[in-house]
């Protein structure tokens, strides 16, 4: 089988692109032929056999015209569909494999899939992975900016809010420009042409599942993850977050949780206030083995998030390291936590909650939830790609 992937980066640069980087080896290991399309970048580690990709786009080093011309092919990009019907000639797929392409790729590229299916009298199969609410919500976090609370305002497509709430980096430009690409692609339908949606959790089906068009194509397939050799910890006295230092991953509930110590491993904006906060130590961002180490022997990790998180990959990974995760009952994180065996659930934004489910971890309770989490199974890429491909031959 012939999958060309695309996404707007090529280059390890988040989860999505983790995701299509480590799917596509898969695929190419047994035995598929795959391909990348996306934005050129000095970093790309991907390729396609024409050597073809969209010109980078640097909003902060270009002048005025420039910024103006680029937040206009945000919408629509001629280049991206030129682009991406010359790679579909040479190629000839029979999936294409959408990831994040808003704003960098732009809805163009799914007009050059139909533009092929019309010149070859063949349809390629299209699908694509959601790994947010972008399709439903301009700023694709269904997240409010200036209460740092859910929001579900857009749902239903009135995305007339976004411009209202200046919901993109509060700038209203590019907040009308979101809505202005939502309200374009929403009303010509040219979503209809993708033929299934992977969502990663059961709540962003549903979500999704609002709008009509996407109802019957949506299918729920959980992040895979590398598959993990059991191995004992001697579990020590500490409570660890890992991640993003950011408003929407709940810093605040550990800073208002005054009576107990965190161990903090990250970085990001409020790394400021995470190093002048008296409850938490921050150590840093930690990678491979000494972040595997700090999680196997944690008395638990926690993982606060305020916004509908979906599946989030520290959630599987500390489960998996037999470490049992006290989380906020929101978005996709419940699916993934069996609460009061693998962990506990709270509600977002408390931090006394927080601090009694921390206090009823201990003893024989630990010791069966490291139990509970030595049984836990999640997909790996094996497992994973044996559903995906029936969904590519569906």
């Amino acid at each position: 089988m012939k999958i060309l992937m695309v996404n707007k980066f090529l280059y390890p640069n988040g989860g999505s692109e983790t995701y299509m980087i480590k799917l596509g080896a898969y695929l190419k290991s047994i035995g598929h032929e795959v391909e990348y399309f996306g934005m050129e970048h000095e970093g790309r580690i991907v390729s396609n056999s024409l050597d073809l990709y969209t010109e980078t786009m640097d909003f902060h080093n270009s002048s005025a015209l420039k910024k103006l011309k680029l937040s206009l092919k945000t919408v629509y990009s001629r280049e991206a569909r030129n682009k991406m019907k010359r790679l579909l000639d040479e190629f000839e797929p029979d999936v294409v494999h959408l990831n994040n392409f808003n704003f960098q790729l732009t809805p163009s590229i799914i007009y050059a899939v139909k533009d092929y299916d019309k010149s070859h009298s063949k349809k390629i199969k299209l699908i694509y992975t959601a790994h947010d609410f972008q399709l439903v919500c301009p700023n694709h976090m269904m997240m409010d900016i200036h209460t740092n609370t859910p929001c579900e305002k857009c749902i239903g497509a009135k995305f007339k809010n976004c411009t209202k709430n200046k919901c993109i980096h509060n700038s209203t430009l590019k907040s009308f420009l979101g809505t202005l690409e939502a309200e374009i692609y929403n009303k010509n339908k040219i979503y209809s042409r993708i033929d299934n949606i992977i969502c990663c959790s059961e709540f962003m089906k549903k979500m999704l599942d609002t709008n009509p068009a996407f109802k019957n194509k949506t299918v729920t397939l959980h992040n895979f993850i590398d598959k993990i050799e059991p191995k004992k910890s001697e579990k020590e006295d500490y409570v660890l977050y890992f991640g993003r230092f950011a408003e929407e991953k709940g810093i605040e509930t550990l800073i208002g949780a005054k009576n107990t110590n965190f161990i903090c491993a990250g970085s990001g904006p409020l790394e400021e206030k995470v190093n002048s906060a008296s409850n938490l130590k921050n150590i840093g961002f930690k990678t491979g083995k000494e972040l595997e180490e700090l999680i196997r022997k944690a008395k638990c990790t926690v993982y606060p998030s305020i916004w509908y998180e979906n599946c989030p990959f520290s959630v599987m990974e500390s489960i998996m390291y037999q470490t049992p995760v006290i989380a906020s009952n929101i978005g996709g994180i419940p699916e993934l936590i069996d609460d009061g065996k693998t962990g506990y659930l709270i509600p977002p934004n408390d931090s006394k909650a927080l601090e009694e489910a921390i206090n009823k971890l201990d003893g024989a309770t630990l010791k069966n939830m490291v139990e509970n989490c030595s049984k836990k199974e999640f997909d790996t890429v094996e497992t994973y790609t044996k559903k995906l491909i029936e969904i590519y031959n569906g």
